[in-house]
């Protein structure tokens, strides 16, 4: 049921994504400024698109699947633009790395899992995973684009470290629930 606003607004946030990228191939003060503001407004999107759901009660099978795969276009293509431009520090490449074969982990879990007509739902933490992931890129866009960038752009990849470890955890639920799942139908 693609016509429920919680979709629309997942769909918003993955044609959000070319438009970051424009951003970091434009050099000036102005673009960097407009990654930040874009990247704000595809998270607004995931912050609004769960609260919508929930208050109107509009989930739907789409909805699940599609809003995590929102989220890991979004983080992940943001995270690599970071990465490729130079603007995150060498040391930053390995929470950067745990977070995206994290993401293709899960990914791979969840495709796994259909096969046997078994999901793999979102849980607490990994929704917090998330918003530490979000306000960590968001710090280190603004870093990049503000006068205190140093000093924001650390606390960026302090939190990006935070994150990196949320994923670990998260990571390491998910696939213990896989395997939990498959030796239960085996049954």
């Amino acid at each position: 049921m693609l016509s429920t606003i919680p979709n629309i607004l997942s769909l918003c946030r993955i044609v959000l994504i070319p438009l970051v990228m424009v951003s970091f191939y434009v050099d000036c003060s102005y673009s960097r400024w407009a990654s930040l503001i874009i990247f704000m407004i595809a998270c607004f999107t995931d912050f609004l698109d769960g609260y919508l759901a929930r208050i109107w009660q509009q989930t739907s099978r789409l909805g699940q699947a599609l809003d995590p795969i929102a989220d890991k276009l979004l983080v992940s293509s943001t995270l690599l633009l970071l990465a490729g431009f130079d603007r995150i520090t060498r040391l930053s490449l390995i929470p950067t790395t745990i977070i995206l074969c994290r993401e293709i982990m899960v990914s791979g879990l969840r495709e796994y899992l259909s096969e046997f007509k078994l999901s793999l739902p979102v849980s607490f933490m990994a929704k917090w995973k998330t918003a530490v992931q979000m306000f960590s890129i968001g710090c280190l866009l603004l870093g990049d684009a503000s006068n205190f960038g140093r000093f924001i752009s650390t606390i960026g990849e302090i939190f990006l470290w935070i994150a990196a470890a949320m994923t670990l955890i998260t990571g390491w639920d998910y696939l213990k629930t896989c395997i939990h799942e498959i030796d239960n139908d085996r049954r």
